[in-house]
């Protein structure tokens, strides 16, 4: 490579870089100019670069000119902690042991969810949620933990655009006001994954959200258990412990 090629790939290389640390900056999502003009990257060229991170998803775009970090970067930044002593696996691991049910994290991605990391799946039971699998917000616990934490509007248009029926007033109020969301295999939830399938026992799922910097729902973790042997009650007992490893993760995934 000449050196003139170099320079130019190293210069499209850094200003990249600029963008996805504006991208991950506090207070987001941002506007395209908002973004240009803090990493001092030219605004045709900053709409260039973040049209190719939406398109590779490490970007996501709100269609009308707003941008936030995609799920791809946010998976890289979980990866990255749980390779360090205290990290993201680790602390799985340890709300695992503590409670004796499996621990599943997945990131928001649009409408969907990604399984990220887990922890005691297959222990005593298989969970229908599998590391990658992807699955939308209203089918689980974790995805109603995240809707819940979305502005209304933006919540009920989330189901209906997936097919799904619109929550009933006060519904998502409820798991806003207890801090977790639960999928009751007596009311047929659809536990930590897309549903239980035939043939899959019935199981019961405890999820809190994850928020990121802006505040905003970026994902969730949760407890899953079968329901012939864990009640309702048992389960939530471990809300508490549920919830401080939730804020251990979004430290976690800040720091990433």
């Amino acid at each position: 490579m000449s050196a003139v090629r170099s320079s130019m790939a190293g210069s499209a290389l850094e200003k990249t870089l600029r963008i996805i640390e504006e991208l991950s900056a506090p207070g987001g999502p941002h506007r395209l100019a908002e973004v240009a003009a803090a990493s001092g990257v030219p605004k045709s060229s900053t709409y260039r670069i973040l049209a190719s991170l939406v398109e590779q998803g490490y970007a996501v775009t709100d269609g009308e000119g707003s941008y936030g970090i995609g799920l791809r970067l946010r998976s890289v930044a979980a990866g990255v902690c749980a390779e360090r002593p205290g990290g993201i696996t680790e602390l799985l691991e340890f709300l695992h042991r503590g409670t004796g049910h499996a621990v599943h994290l997945a990131l928001r991605h649009g409408a969907a969810l990604t399984y990220i990391r887990e922890a005691g799946s297959g222990r005593s039971f298989r969970s229908p949620a599998r590391l990658g699998m992807s699955a939308a917000l209203h089918s689980t616990a974790i995805g109603r933990s995240v809707l819940a934490h979305l502005p209304p509007q933006e919540a009920q248009a989330l189901c209906r655009a997936a097919g799904a029926p619109a929550y009933a007033p006060g519904e998502l109020g409820a798991v806003r006001e207890h801090g977790y969301a639960l999928d009751d295999a007596e009311d047929g939830g659809a536990g930590a994954g897309a549903g239980s399938g035939s043939g899959s026992p019935a199981l019961r799922c405890l999820a809190a959200p994850v928020f990121g910097h802006d505040g905003a729902p970026v994902g969730g973790i949760s407890l899953t258990a079968a329901a012939a042997l864990t009640t309702r009650a048992e389960l939530e007992r471990f809300s508490p412990a549920l919830l401080e490893a939730a804020r251990g993760v979004e430290l976690l995934l800040r720091r990433g």
